[in-house]
Protein backbone atom coordinates (compact mmCIF):
# COMPACT_ATOMS: atom_id res chain seq x y z
CA UNK A 1 0.00 0.00 0.00
CA UNK A 2 3.07 2.45 0.79
CA UNK A 3 4.79 1.74 -2.42
CA UNK A 4 1.58 2.22 -4.52
CA UNK A 5 0.84 5.75 -2.79
CA UNK A 6 4.04 6.66 -3.34
CA UNK A 7 4.31 5.85 -6.71
CA UNK A 8 1.04 7.83 -7.48
CA UNK A 9 2.28 11.06 -5.50
CA UNK A 10 5.51 11.43 -6.80
CA UNK A 11 4.23 10.43 -10.48
CA UNK A 12 6.85 8.13 -11.08
CA UNK A 13 5.07 5.38 -12.52
CA UNK A 14 2.19 7.17 -13.95
CA UNK A 15 4.35 9.32 -16.37
CA UNK A 16 6.27 6.29 -17.31
CA UNK A 17 3.24 4.19 -18.23
CA UNK A 18 2.20 7.30 -20.33
CA UNK A 19 5.27 7.67 -21.84
CA UNK A 20 5.16 3.82 -22.75
CA UNK A 21 2.09 4.16 -24.24
CA UNK A 22 2.58 7.33 -26.12
CA UNK A 23 5.25 5.70 -28.05
CA UNK A 24 3.13 2.54 -29.32
CA UNK A 25 1.10 3.62 -32.52
CA UNK A 26 -0.77 0.54 -33.13
CA UNK A 27 -1.53 -2.04 -30.34
CA UNK A 28 -3.17 -5.17 -31.09
CA UNK A 29 -4.72 -7.33 -28.28
CA UNK A 30 -5.61 -10.86 -28.92
CA UNK A 31 -7.23 -9.46 -32.55
CA UNK A 32 -8.81 -12.18 -34.40
CA UNK A 33 -11.25 -12.51 -37.41
CA UNK A 34 -13.75 -14.99 -38.74
CA UNK A 35 -15.56 -15.00 -41.76
CA UNK A 36 -18.86 -16.47 -41.79
CA UNK A 37 -21.39 -17.68 -44.80
CA UNK A 38 -25.06 -16.17 -44.76
CA UNK A 39 -26.21 -18.56 -42.27
CA UNK A 40 -23.90 -17.55 -39.68
CA UNK A 41 -21.65 -20.63 -39.94
CA UNK A 42 -17.42 -20.37 -39.30
CA UNK A 43 -16.51 -19.88 -43.00
CA UNK A 44 -12.38 -19.56 -42.19
CA UNK A 45 -10.53 -17.77 -39.50
CA UNK A 46 -8.44 -15.77 -41.35
CA UNK A 47 -7.01 -14.11 -38.52
CA UNK A 48 -5.54 -15.90 -35.37
CA UNK A 49 -5.04 -14.36 -31.60
CA UNK A 50 -2.67 -11.72 -32.99
CA UNK A 51 -0.59 -8.86 -30.33
CA UNK A 52 1.54 -6.66 -31.69
CA UNK A 53 2.78 -3.78 -31.53
CA UNK A 54 4.27 -0.57 -33.91
CA UNK A 55 6.21 1.75 -32.05
CA UNK A 56 6.92 5.59 -33.12
CA UNK A 57 8.88 6.58 -36.03
CA UNK A 58 9.71 2.67 -36.88
CA UNK A 59 9.00 0.90 -40.00
CA UNK A 60 7.62 -2.33 -39.49
CA UNK A 61 7.01 -5.26 -41.84
CA UNK A 62 3.74 -7.25 -42.17
CA UNK A 63 5.15 -10.45 -43.96
CA UNK A 64 3.29 -13.59 -45.00
CA UNK A 65 2.36 -15.60 -48.52
CA UNK A 66 -1.39 -14.76 -49.74
CA UNK A 67 -3.98 -15.96 -47.79
CA UNK A 68 -1.69 -15.32 -44.59
CA UNK A 69 -4.01 -12.55 -42.90
CA UNK A 70 -2.32 -9.29 -44.20
CA UNK A 71 -4.85 -7.45 -45.72
CA UNK A 72 -7.22 -8.65 -43.00
CA UNK A 73 -5.08 -7.36 -39.95
CA UNK A 74 -4.64 -4.03 -42.53
CA UNK A 75 -8.11 -3.37 -42.74
CA UNK A 76 -9.28 -4.03 -38.96
CA UNK A 77 -6.44 -1.40 -37.88
CA UNK A 78 -8.09 1.15 -40.64
CA UNK A 79 -11.54 0.41 -38.93
CA UNK A 80 -13.16 -1.04 -42.36
CA UNK A 81 -13.75 -4.40 -40.69
CA UNK A 82 -14.86 -5.24 -37.05
CA UNK A 83 -12.76 -7.85 -35.13
CA UNK A 84 -14.39 -11.58 -33.75
CA UNK A 85 -12.55 -10.63 -30.87
CA UNK A 86 -10.13 -8.91 -29.38
CA UNK A 87 -8.95 -5.39 -30.03
CA UNK A 88 -7.04 -2.78 -32.31
CA UNK A 89 -5.71 0.74 -31.00
CA UNK A 90 -4.76 3.11 -33.21
CA UNK A 91 -2.90 6.20 -31.02
CA UNK A 92 -4.50 4.73 -28.22
CA UNK A 93 -7.69 5.19 -29.85
CA UNK A 94 -10.01 2.22 -30.68
CA UNK A 95 -9.71 1.64 -34.55
CA UNK A 96 -13.25 1.82 -35.39
CA UNK A 97 -12.74 5.90 -34.17
CA UNK A 98 -12.77 7.22 -37.58
CA UNK A 99 -11.32 10.52 -36.03
CA UNK A 100 -7.81 9.34 -36.31
CA UNK A 101 -8.38 8.20 -39.94
CA UNK A 102 -7.03 12.55 -40.06
CA UNK A 103 -3.64 11.09 -39.07
CA UNK A 104 -3.12 8.16 -41.57
CA UNK A 105 -1.70 7.85 -45.21
CA UNK A 106 -3.15 4.53 -47.06
CA UNK A 107 -1.32 3.50 -49.93
CA UNK A 108 -3.64 0.19 -51.11
CA UNK A 109 -1.98 -2.76 -53.52
CA UNK A 110 -4.05 -1.15 -56.19
CA UNK A 111 -4.74 2.96 -55.96
CA UNK A 112 -8.28 3.60 -57.31
CA UNK A 113 -7.70 7.24 -58.99
CA UNK A 114 -9.33 9.22 -61.64
CA UNK A 115 -7.72 8.87 -65.06
CA UNK A 116 -9.21 12.00 -66.63
CA UNK A 117 -7.36 13.95 -64.01
CA UNK A 118 -3.38 14.97 -63.97
CA UNK A 119 -0.97 14.97 -60.77
CA UNK A 120 -2.10 18.14 -59.99
CA UNK A 121 -5.50 17.91 -59.61
CA UNK A 122 -5.53 14.49 -57.78
CA UNK A 123 -3.44 15.74 -55.18
CA UNK A 124 -5.31 18.89 -54.92
CA UNK A 125 -8.86 16.71 -55.27
CA UNK A 126 -7.11 15.00 -52.32
CA UNK A 127 -6.19 17.88 -50.42
CA UNK A 128 -9.68 19.57 -50.47
CA UNK A 129 -10.82 16.49 -48.53
CA UNK A 130 -8.60 17.05 -46.08
CA UNK A 131 -10.05 20.64 -45.47
CA UNK A 132 -6.58 22.28 -46.84
CA UNK A 133 -6.49 25.98 -47.74
CA UNK A 134 -5.86 26.63 -51.24
CA UNK A 135 -2.53 28.03 -50.52
CA UNK A 136 -1.75 25.17 -48.32
CA UNK A 137 -2.74 22.74 -50.88
CA UNK A 138 -0.55 24.28 -53.71
CA UNK A 139 2.64 23.97 -51.47
CA UNK A 140 1.81 20.65 -50.33
CA UNK A 141 0.88 19.53 -54.21
CA UNK A 142 3.86 21.08 -55.24
CA UNK A 143 6.56 19.05 -52.46
CA UNK A 144 5.16 16.06 -52.98
CA UNK A 145 4.65 16.02 -57.18
CA UNK A 146 9.07 16.75 -56.54
CA UNK A 147 8.94 14.49 -53.96
CA UNK A 148 8.05 11.35 -56.11
CA UNK A 149 9.81 12.43 -59.09
CA UNK A 150 6.95 13.07 -61.29
CA UNK A 151 7.74 17.22 -61.79
CA UNK A 152 7.94 16.45 -65.56
CA UNK A 153 4.99 15.06 -66.05
CA UNK A 154 2.60 16.88 -63.58
CA UNK A 155 0.15 18.23 -66.16
CA UNK A 156 -0.14 14.31 -68.21
CA UNK A 157 -2.97 12.67 -67.23
CA UNK A 158 -3.47 9.72 -65.43
CA UNK A 159 -4.07 7.60 -68.15
CA UNK A 160 -1.03 8.38 -69.69
CA UNK A 161 0.83 7.48 -66.63
CA UNK A 162 2.66 4.15 -66.64
CA UNK A 163 1.82 1.53 -63.68
CA UNK A 164 5.27 2.74 -62.05
CA UNK A 165 3.73 6.41 -62.32
CA UNK A 166 0.71 5.46 -61.13
CA UNK A 167 2.40 4.20 -57.84
CA UNK A 168 3.90 6.95 -57.04
CA UNK A 169 1.41 9.31 -57.30
CA UNK A 170 -0.84 7.02 -55.38
CA UNK A 171 2.26 7.42 -52.29
CA UNK A 172 2.30 11.05 -53.11
CA UNK A 173 -1.42 11.10 -52.18
CA UNK A 174 -1.14 9.34 -49.31
CA UNK A 175 0.87 11.95 -47.99
CA UNK A 176 -1.25 14.50 -49.14
CA UNK A 177 -2.20 15.20 -45.42
CA UNK A 178 1.15 14.90 -43.83
CA UNK A 179 -0.02 11.82 -41.94
CA UNK A 180 2.10 10.36 -38.55
CA UNK A 181 1.12 6.96 -39.63
CA UNK A 182 1.76 5.57 -43.04
CA UNK A 183 0.28 2.71 -44.14
CA UNK A 184 2.04 0.83 -47.21
CA UNK A 185 0.46 -1.95 -49.13
CA UNK A 186 3.32 -3.45 -52.17
CA UNK A 187 4.60 0.34 -52.47
CA UNK A 188 7.10 -1.29 -54.94
CA UNK A 189 4.87 -3.30 -57.50
CA UNK A 190 5.29 -1.78 -60.89
CA UNK A 191 8.52 -0.04 -60.39
CA UNK A 192 11.80 -0.33 -62.39
CA UNK A 193 14.88 -1.17 -60.17
CA UNK A 194 15.72 2.74 -60.03
CA UNK A 195 11.93 3.57 -59.41
CA UNK A 196 12.33 0.74 -55.93
CA UNK A 197 15.64 2.40 -55.14
CA UNK A 198 14.07 5.62 -54.86
CA UNK A 199 10.64 4.25 -53.19
CA UNK A 200 12.93 2.62 -50.57
CA UNK A 201 15.00 5.89 -49.61
CA UNK A 202 11.66 7.45 -49.44
CA UNK A 203 10.63 4.96 -46.31
CA UNK A 204 13.55 5.43 -45.28
CA UNK A 205 13.37 9.67 -45.01
CA UNK A 206 9.90 9.37 -43.81
CA UNK A 207 10.84 7.30 -40.79
CA UNK A 208 13.88 9.52 -40.47
CA UNK A 209 10.80 12.43 -40.44
CA UNK A 210 9.35 10.86 -37.28
CA UNK A 211 6.99 8.52 -39.08
CA UNK A 212 5.88 5.73 -38.49
CA UNK A 213 5.40 3.20 -41.05
CA UNK A 214 3.31 -0.31 -41.54
CA UNK A 215 5.18 -2.05 -44.70
CA UNK A 216 3.41 -4.88 -46.10
CA UNK A 217 5.31 -6.55 -48.93
CA UNK A 218 5.83 -9.32 -50.92
CA UNK A 219 9.23 -8.46 -51.96
CA UNK A 220 11.73 -9.65 -49.14
CA UNK A 221 14.56 -7.57 -50.19
CA UNK A 222 13.17 -4.66 -50.14
CA UNK A 223 11.55 -5.51 -46.39
CA UNK A 224 15.21 -6.72 -45.32
CA UNK A 225 16.58 -3.33 -46.68
CA UNK A 226 14.56 -1.02 -44.19
CA UNK A 227 12.07 -2.57 -42.11
CA UNK A 228 13.23 -2.29 -37.86
CA UNK A 229 11.25 -4.85 -37.06
CA UNK A 230 9.12 -7.85 -39.01
CA UNK A 231 5.90 -10.06 -37.70
CA UNK A 232 5.71 -12.81 -39.87
CA UNK A 233 2.11 -14.17 -40.36
CA UNK A 234 1.17 -17.90 -42.06
CA UNK A 235 -2.11 -18.74 -41.83
CA UNK A 236 -4.19 -16.04 -40.06
CA UNK A 237 -1.04 -16.94 -37.29
CA UNK A 238 1.55 -15.04 -36.27
CA UNK A 239 5.29 -17.46 -36.37
CA UNK A 240 7.66 -14.54 -36.05
CA UNK A 241 8.12 -11.31 -34.93
CA UNK A 242 11.26 -9.41 -33.95
CA UNK A 243 14.21 -6.94 -35.25
CA UNK A 244 15.37 -7.63 -38.90
CA UNK A 245 19.12 -7.88 -38.23
CA UNK A 246 18.42 -10.04 -35.07
CA UNK A 247 16.30 -12.27 -36.89
CA UNK A 248 18.95 -12.61 -40.24
CA UNK A 249 21.68 -12.92 -37.70
CA UNK A 250 23.08 -16.47 -38.69
CA UNK A 251 25.15 -17.03 -34.85
CA UNK A 252 27.22 -19.68 -35.47
CA UNK A 253 28.89 -18.72 -38.22
CA UNK A 254 31.75 -15.40 -38.02
CA UNK A 255 32.41 -13.49 -40.67
CA UNK A 256 35.49 -11.30 -41.55
CA UNK A 257 36.21 -8.75 -43.97
CA UNK A 258 39.54 -7.83 -45.47
CA UNK A 259 41.02 -6.06 -48.29
CA UNK A 260 44.35 -6.96 -49.99
CA UNK A 261 45.43 -10.05 -48.67
CA UNK A 262 47.83 -12.21 -50.68
CA UNK A 263 47.29 -16.16 -50.88
CA UNK A 264 49.87 -16.74 -48.12
CA UNK A 265 47.98 -14.85 -46.02
CA UNK A 266 44.39 -16.22 -46.87
CA UNK A 267 46.06 -19.98 -45.86
CA UNK A 268 47.65 -18.64 -42.59
CA UNK A 269 44.12 -17.33 -41.91
CA UNK A 270 42.40 -20.97 -42.69
CA UNK A 271 45.08 -22.91 -40.75
CA UNK A 272 44.51 -20.57 -37.68
CA UNK A 273 41.00 -21.63 -37.95
CA UNK A 274 41.68 -24.81 -38.33
CA UNK A 275 43.97 -25.03 -34.50
CA UNK A 276 41.01 -23.31 -33.18
CA UNK A 277 38.81 -26.01 -33.82
CA UNK A 278 36.93 -24.30 -36.56
CA UNK A 279 35.79 -25.11 -40.20
CA UNK A 280 36.59 -22.65 -43.06
CA UNK A 281 33.13 -23.27 -45.57
CA UNK A 282 35.03 -20.97 -48.05
CA UNK A 283 37.45 -18.44 -48.61
CA UNK A 284 36.26 -16.19 -51.83
CA UNK A 285 35.37 -12.61 -52.95
CA UNK A 286 31.78 -10.88 -51.38
CA UNK A 287 29.68 -10.80 -54.27
CA UNK A 288 26.86 -7.37 -54.79
CA UNK A 289 23.57 -8.15 -55.08
CA UNK A 290 21.82 -7.75 -58.43
CA UNK A 291 20.15 -4.19 -57.38
CA UNK A 292 23.36 -2.79 -56.92
CA UNK A 293 24.93 -4.11 -59.87
CA UNK A 294 22.13 -2.66 -62.01
CA UNK A 295 22.19 0.89 -60.06
CA UNK A 296 26.07 1.02 -60.59
CA UNK A 297 25.64 0.66 -64.57
CA UNK A 298 23.04 3.18 -64.84
CA UNK A 299 25.11 5.32 -62.73
CA UNK A 300 28.01 5.02 -65.13
CA UNK A 301 25.78 5.10 -67.96
CA UNK A 302 24.88 8.48 -66.99
CA UNK A 303 28.24 9.78 -66.28
CA UNK A 304 30.11 8.35 -69.42
CA UNK A 305 26.76 8.02 -72.27
CA UNK A 306 27.83 5.57 -75.10
CA UNK A 307 30.87 3.98 -73.36
CA UNK A 308 30.21 0.16 -72.30
CA UNK A 309 30.94 -1.29 -69.05
CA UNK A 310 33.98 -3.34 -69.44
CA UNK A 311 34.18 -6.29 -66.58
CA UNK A 312 37.45 -7.10 -64.72
CA UNK A 313 37.77 -10.90 -66.94
CA UNK A 314 37.61 -8.99 -70.23
CA UNK A 315 40.08 -6.19 -69.28
CA UNK A 316 42.16 -9.74 -68.20
CA UNK A 317 41.43 -11.29 -71.42
CA UNK A 318 42.21 -8.35 -73.10
CA UNK A 319 45.54 -8.02 -71.62
CA UNK A 320 46.73 -11.62 -72.39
Amino acid sequence: MDIDSTAVADGTEDSNAKSDSSSVVIETRSLSKVYRDFWGRKKVQALKPLDIEVKQGEIFGLLGPNGSGKSTTIKLILGLLFPTSGRVLVFDQDATETKKNERIGYLPEESYLYKFLNAEETLDFYGRLFDLSAAERAARVDELIKMVGLDKARHRQLREYSKGMTRRVGLAQALVNDPDLIMLDEPTTGLDPIGTREMKDLILRLRDEGKTVLLCSHQLADVQDVCDRVAILHQGELKELGRVDELLKVKDVTEIHARGLSDAAKKEIQEVIQRNGGTTDYIDNPTATMEELFLQIVRESDERPGMRRVSERELQEGDK
